[in-house]
């Protein structure tokens, strides 16, 4: 039954008979337009602890909550639901019962394949998949999970509301009370910026350069993860999507001017203080300098699975050997930095890399933005 009105839209039989099953009339009805260009998404939140989400009328999930919610005093029975288990089902329990294969959607979401569709399993903080009791809903969609956002996050309490829209009547969003609006969030923690795209603060004035056809950036919402693609055009109006981190990474972006060409007196004096981009090898090292210091970042391999870099500050003597021998060198400290396993507290690089110690956030933040124009995942955004 379940399965059979994904897809479809809110009048088919296929979905009144699942209303049914679910008690009848919805307790909740939500709607809202998410993003722009925009969709419409419709919550209906029946008592028994169902509730169906529309997308521009058709189904995008079915959710069945097993425990109460503030806005549910009780939870479905899932043994109506689901032969062979109980309200406290777990992982394992619910993968035979439903003779499905299960997979990961990032490191806290298994999610079962059904014929047909995706039951995605919400357990307590993520974790005890096989406690009983520890399952909290089951998600069932179309569309495979990680692939797509969560129907259920276009009501996420820390970003759904970001987006300011406009007055007009002929639609659109207000650009300068949504950047605002997007400053706050990220100033409380709400979203995180990243630093591979264009900073909030720069958007606006750097579109107004008229140097670049497209510019964006993006943040990250804490709570369901969500990234927010805040993009402004100088051929279209400006967009406000959604994304998880394949289709955000995928997004178009040209090379970032100098501030110098669009930024006024305040901001060019940041960048002067700022991280600078020197040169690099790619997939090995990048040489910075910041008021005259010199930085390294290289790259290094933790395991068959897993690398990382690490940065270090050029001591006097590594200073003058690159003078003399200029990227020779930065090449060969970069080879002992990879073959010295900065991670480990043995090693000689461990105490100067700089992004172990306690500003290793800040430090990571500056070289990816002194960088942003030379990365591997640059290159792809021009394309």
């Amino acid at each position: 039954m379940v399965l059979e009105v994904l897809r479809g839209p809110e009048a088919e039989p296929a979905a009144r008979r699942l209303a049914e099953a679910f008690g009848g009339e919805p307790v909740v009805v939500g709607e809202r337009l998410v993003g722009e260009p925009g969709y419409r998404s419709r919550r209906l939140l029946f008592a028994s602890g169902g509730e169906i989400i529309l997308h521009d009328d058709a189904v995008a999930a079915v959710l069945l909550h097993l425990r109460p919610t503030s806005a549910l005093t009780s939870g479905l029975h899932l043994p109506d639901w689901i032969d062979g288990v109980d309200d406290d089902a777990t992982l394992d329990q619910l993968t035979t019962a439903l003779e499905a294969p299960r997979h990961l959607a990032g490191f806290g979401s298994p999610y079962l394949a059904l014929d047909g569709g995706y039951a995605r399993l919400t357990f307590t903080e993520d974790r005890g998949w096989n406690d009983p009791g520890n399952l909290e809903s089951i998600t069932v969609t179309a569309e495979k999970p990680g692939l797509t956002c969560r129907p259920e996050d276009d009501d996420c309490p820390s970003c759904s509301d970001l987006l300011v829209r406009s007055s007009d009547p002929t639609g659109g969003f207000d650009v300068a009370a949504t950047t605002a609006s997007l400053t706050a969030a990220l100033t409380a923690g709400l979203v995180t910026e990243d630093a591979h795209w264009v900073r909030l603060a720069d958007l606006r004035p750097l579109h107004a350069s008229g140097l670049m056809a497209r510019v964006e950036s993006q943040l990250t919402c804490t709570t369901c993860r969500r990234i927010i693609c805040f993009a402004l055009l100088q051929d279209s109006p400006p967009t406000f999507t959604y994304a998880v981190l394949n289709d955000a990474r995928r997004r178009p972006l040209g090379a970032i001017p100098p501030v110098e060409q669009w930024g006024d007196t305040a901001r060019i004096a940041e960048e002067r203080e700022a991280m600078h981009y020197l040169d690099h090898e790619p997939g090995a090292w990048f040489l910075l300098e910041q008021q005259d210091v010199l930085y390294l970042q290289a790259r290094y391999v933790i395991s068959s699975m897993a690398d990382d870099s690490a940065l270090i500050r050029l001591d006097d003597s590594e200073r003058e050997a690159y003078r003399t021998g200029g990227r020779d060198h930065v090449a060969r400290l970069a080879s002992r930095i990879h073959d010295g396993s900065p991670h480990r507290e043995e090693s000689p690089y461990h105490q100067r890399d700089l992004l172990q110690g306690s500003d290793g956030a800040s430090y990571r933040e500056a070289v990816t933005r002194a960088i942003v124009n030379h990365t591997w995942l640059a290159e792809q955004r021009r394309r």
